[in-house]
């Protein structure tokens, strides 16, 4: 399936890139971007997904501000820049636009109209956030931040969600790591790994933190969730 197009609440509209399975009918799920846009590590991360047996959909979340950017995280510029769209970002309105790109795909021809999402730092927080806000039936969330700002939330989660947490990550301070884990690890929807010794963004391919042995388990844990809680079958 090519990239396609998904009308915002509000008017306009915005693209997603999209990476489908050999085998459909198939339940679907949202990748949500980093700070970096929806670049090569995202498709990959969209087309490994895919590669898993699921409809695989990453939008543009970024669309208001600058469409289509494509950044890495290989230069202090594109660093910079990536941090100025971070500020930029209005995360409500992000909601909004990911519970759009929920309702297109969930209505896809081929989609079981079962919808998750899985979302990585930025991504992270919003995974959160769309277990709070929306209906979608299941949530990840990689190394997020801010969630301990958003705690209040938490008593409208009513689906599952998983969320990997990196216990040495530069941007979650130990005291929010703490704040988070023991607000949230008795919630009867959430399940938390925490992985010690590892980094934010442990599992960026090619990132300066990436470790391959501790993104390998992650993923395994990711893909037994999304394979308990979203259906296959129409």
């Amino acid at each position: 399936m090519p990239d396609m197009m998904i009308n915002a609440e509000n008017g306009g509209s915005f693209k997603a890139y999209v990476a489908t399975p050999e085998t459909l009918p198939a339940p679907a799920v949202l990748i949500i971007q980093e700070i970096f846009g929806v670049n090569d590590v995202m498709r990959k991360k969209t087309d490994w997904l895919a590669s898993q047996g699921y409809i695989a959909v990453c939008p543009d979340l970024f669309w208001r501000i600058e469409p289509y950017i494509q950044l890495t995280d290989q230069t202090d510029a594109e660093w910079q820049r990536a941090f100025e769209l971070f500020k930029a970002f209005d995360v409500d309105q992000g909601v909004k636009d990911l519970e759009a790109a929920k309702l297109a795909v969930e209505n896809l021809s081929d989609c079981t109209g079962d919808v998750g999402c899985l979302g990585y730092c930025l991504g992270g927080k919003l995974a959160y956030l769309l277990a709070a806000r929306t209906k979608i039936d299941a949530s990840i969330g990689y190394h997020g931040v801010g969630l301990e700002g958003l705690l209040n939330e938490a008593s409208a989660i009513k689906t599952p969600l998983m969320l990997h947490t990196a216990g040495k990550d530069d941007y979650v301070p130990p005291a929010a790591q703490e704040k988070i884990t023991s607000s949230l690890s008795g919630h009867p929807k959430i399940t938390i790994h925490n992985y010690p010794k590892m980094n934010h963004a442990f599992t960026r391919f090619g990132g300066a933190h990436y470790d391959e042995a501790q993104a390998k388990i992650a993923d395994e844990r990711t893909l037994k969730f999304l394979a308990k809680h979203l259906k296959r079958n129409t």
